[in-house]
């Protein structure tokens, strides 16, 4: 059996779950480990390995994780498939020490090369999940406010906020500064 076909296999009788909740954006997610205990099986029963292999890059000021998974054939080191995926390590991340920052920019990534390969899919179809509504503001005092405070000071990141609520330029300032 070849790569391909071991790939194939493996694609088709993975089940990883999404386990993981987000209390904040209130939605269920897998991570890059959730992924590698459901493949470890598969890998075995079909006599193949995952590898993967983080790279720290930097384009246009731009740094980055690159992250390599591969699939290898146990008898033949020289059988493998490949994917790769990026994260942007965000240093102005909240809340999270340095190698913390580069840990999350990692995981993301080898989750998302995980994905690639594996032909597992994070997102819903942007058109099936947008209304066209514009996103509701965030009011200073609100309880939506407090709760994104809340979330902040915990270690969350500005990003999930912002993806859910338009913040005027001055409240996004004062949400930064959140430790």
């Amino acid at each position: 059996m070849n790569i391909t076909e071991k790939l194939l296999l493996i694609q088709s009788e993975l089940k990883a779950p999404k386990n993981q909740r987000n209390a904040f954006g209130k939605y269920n997610y897998r991570s890059a480990e959730d992924i590698l205990e459901a493949v470890k099986p598969l890998a075995k029963k079909h006599n193949a390995v995952f590898k993967i292999n983080d790279e720290i890059k930097e384009i246009g000021g731009v740094i980055y994780i690159e992250s390599t998974a591969k699939l290898i054939d146990v008898k033949d080191h020289s059988m493998q498939v490949e994917s790769t995926a990026q994260a942007i390590i965000d240093f102005d991340a909240k809340g999270m020490q340095q190698p913390q920052r580069t840990g999350a920019a990692s995981s993301y990534a080898k989750k998302y090369a995980l994905g690639n390969l594996l032909l597992i899919d994070d997102t819903k179809d942007a058109d099936a999940t947008n209304d066209h509504k514009s996103k509701p503001k965030l009011e200073k005092g609100s309880q939506t406010y407090e709760k994104a405070i809340e979330f902040l000071s915990n270690g969350g990141m500005i990003g999930q906020i912002m993806s859910k609520y338009s913040i005027d330029k001055d409240l996004l300032i004062e949400l930064k500064n959140v430790k």
